[in-house]
């Protein structure tokens, strides 16, 4: 069965120790991440979309997500910049990008999903329904962080009706690892762990 890759914000504010919001344990992701993603089949994987957290000091400053955090990923900067190389996911699965200022990808309504290597954009909305009318049923999900950006991502996926699988070892959470999220969050709904993890990774 094929599945469509979701990438949440592996970018260096998250990633790195020393970035502006930093997830813990989340640098310790970024060499199983790339092993993944560069051993996907294409024959299995219809594509993998990378999220990038985007804001301005601007618009960051009154918006809710400050009340909670430091600004982070500005656009330009180098904490918004991508841990993980788009071009090393193998020839022949399409990669993409969209660009999202909110924890949730699916909230704001006039996001536009990219296409890497050429200028053709998508309505999110109109990708995934595209992605679901050619029988892509399941999401595989991972990144930081497991109890915001990645549990919005899963809600949201599980609202357009997809199911989804997350890999414990791939994610890390702020206050709750991604088994606790699904627990809680998820109970009943078509979401999933799925192991055996990488050997050089741990579930959190």
């Amino acid at each position: 069965m094929r599945r469509f890759v979701i990438v949440v914000d592996t970018q260096a504010d998250f990633m790195h120790a020393d970035g502006a919001l930093s997830v813990a344990g989340a640098e310790a992701l970024i060499g199983p991440l790339r092993a993944w993603l560069a051993d996907l089949d294409p024959a299995e994987t219809a594509g993998v979309l990378f999220t990038f957290d985007t804001h301005t000091a601007e618009r960051f400053a009154g918006s809710p997500e400050a009340e909670q955090f430091p600004l982070h990923c500005e656009r330009g900067s180098p904490g918004w910049e991508n841990v993980l190389d788009m071009a090393a996911v193998a020839p022949g699965i399409p990669v993409y990008r969209i660009e999202k200022g909110v924890f949730d990808m699916w909230a704001e309504p006039d996001l536009v999903i990219e296409a890497i290597g050429s200028h053709e954009a998508q309505p999110r909305d109109a990708f995934f329904a595209a992605l679901r009318a050619e029988g892509i049923a399941e999401l595989t999900v991972i990144g930081v962080a497991a109890d915001y950006c990645v549990r919005w991502a899963i809600d949201g996926a599980v609202a357009h009706g997809f199911t989804v699988e997350v890999p414990a070892a791939l994610t890390r959470g702020i206050a709750r690892p991604i088994a606790q999220v699904l627990a809680e969050d998820f109970a009943g709904k078509p979401v999933r762990l799925s192991e055996p993890a990488p050997a050089n990774a741990q579930a959190g």
